[in-house]
């Protein structure tokens, strides 16, 4: 099985230092959008520059679904905290909604921490 792709807007300054963080924890392949071969546009939404994604072997994980999946993947503690999560009949909305707002905001949490490249 191969790494995780972590795909994301890698003119974003936020964005690719969140994927570097997580890349630091975990093991992630890491894809900008720039670098998106053929097969893995084919997999992606119409939309996917509106979001992050996580692509492994067996499926797509976009927006809020994939910082969550990441995030589980990068400790047990969160893996169990979003098992648990997951119960909660209202959690997927929220945690889209979450997602949108902090996307929505990334400039400003780019002031704050930010990184060129991958």
């Amino acid at each position: 099985m191969s790494s995780p792709r972590l795909v994301y807007d890698d003119d974003c300054g936020f964005c690719t230092w969140c994927v570097v963080v997580a890349d630091r924890y975990g093991e992630f392949e890491l894809v900008g959008f720039a670098e998106l071969t053929d097969d893995q546009l084919a997999r992606l939404p119409d939309d996917y520059e509106r979001c992050a994604h996580l692509l492994t072997d067996e499926t797509v994980y976009s927006c809020g679904a994939a910082a969550e999946q990441t995030l589980a993947a990068l400790h047990p503690v969160f893996a169990g905290a979003f098992s648990l999560l997951r119960h909660v009949p209202t959690y997927r909305s929220v945690r889209e909604r979450l997602y949108r707002w902090t996307a929505d905001r990334r400039a400003l949490w780019g002031r704050f921490v930010s990184r060129s490249s991958a």
